[in-house]
């Protein structure tokens, strides 16, 4: 199995994580900050027991220099995204949270394009604009108003996972590694905001900090085989998984989340097709 087979099926798997995700964090009954700090630090508890007996954390001691890079991924990519997707999932249904959230695709187009030198071809860039498409129908159930302050969390939310991405596409250590400092050094920031309001536990905390850490994994190892910008495309059509679930607990689904979902998804799978590359250098 080469590296792009072997990236697209680790992208798959998350997509089936990252779907089921938005109905255990809007099913939360906890203060959402501390919901996402327990979480956070019980994923990477996780983490740590995988990764201590392979001897993997010894590529800190061979790399240090990297460290404030990974204390950046879990900054960006857990503290301040959870606390945008906690709170905007809160304040709308976990079908609006799980199709908005998908927006990621559009950041990581240009974040890779930038700082990453991956190739955008205007095969990604029409078929993005498919993808946004599917989004406004999705925020604006069809009538022209402005986003609920939820939706616009949750459309802050994929900036911050992009953000964290970027600096974790440039990291040496393994996606072992990256996923638990990123949990360790995230879910520890979490901690600290959330003691001025109380510590509140739910047992979901625990389900969140699994799928978390196995969503992680799979995601850094997909990283490290293809683009940002196709590993973020492919997990574009989540949705799919949290609609299902979230029909079955009694949410509403309209007529444009369909035609939104279509969409995204439609405008996913074209651009999944492009071949990982880098851009040349001007």
């Amino acid at each position: 199995m080469n590296r792009e087979v072997k990236g697209t099926l680790f992208a798959f798997l998350t997509l089936i994580l990252v779907g089921i995700e938005p109905v255990v964090i809007k099913s939360n009954p906890a203060n959402p900050l501390s919901f996402a700090a327990f979480s956070a630090l019980f994923a990477s508890l996780i983490l740590w027991t995988m990764i201590l007996p392979s001897g993997k954390w010894r590529e800190l001691k061979e790399s240090p220099e990297h460290l404030h890079k990974a204390f950046l991924v879990g900054l960006f990519g857990t503290t301040l995204a959870y606390i945008a997707y906690s709170y905007g999932a809160r304040m709308s249904t976990a079908i609006n949270a799980s199709l908005i959230t998908r927006s990621e695709v559009l950041y990581s187009f240009v974040l890779s394009y930038l700082f990453l030198r991956e190739r955008i071809t205007k095969k990604q860039f029409s078929f993005s604009l498919v993808i946004l498409l599917g989004l406004v129908l999705v925020i604006t159930q069809g009538n022209l108003i402005e986003p609920k302050k939820g939706d616009i969390l949750l459309l802050l939310t994929p900036l911050f996972w992009q953000m964290g991405h970027t600096v974790a596409k440039q990291l040496p250590y393994s996606p072992y590694l990256i996923a638990t400092l990123r949990n360790t050094f995230g879910g520890l920031v979490l901690l600290l905001l959330t003691l001025p309001f109380g510590l509140e536990f739910t047992n979901l905390a625990i389900i969140e900090g699994i799928i978390i850490a196995l969503t992680q994994v799979l995601w850094y190892s997909a990283l490290k085989l293809i683009n940002l910008s196709k590993a973020t495309a492919i997990i574009t059509p989540a949705p799919a998984v949290a609609i299902g679930l979230s029909i079955l607990l009694g949410e509403r689904f309209t007529i444009y989340h369909a035609i939104g979902f279509i969409l995204i998804t439609f405008g996913t799978l074209e651009v999944s097709k492009v071949e990982s590359k880098l851009r040349k250098s001007s």
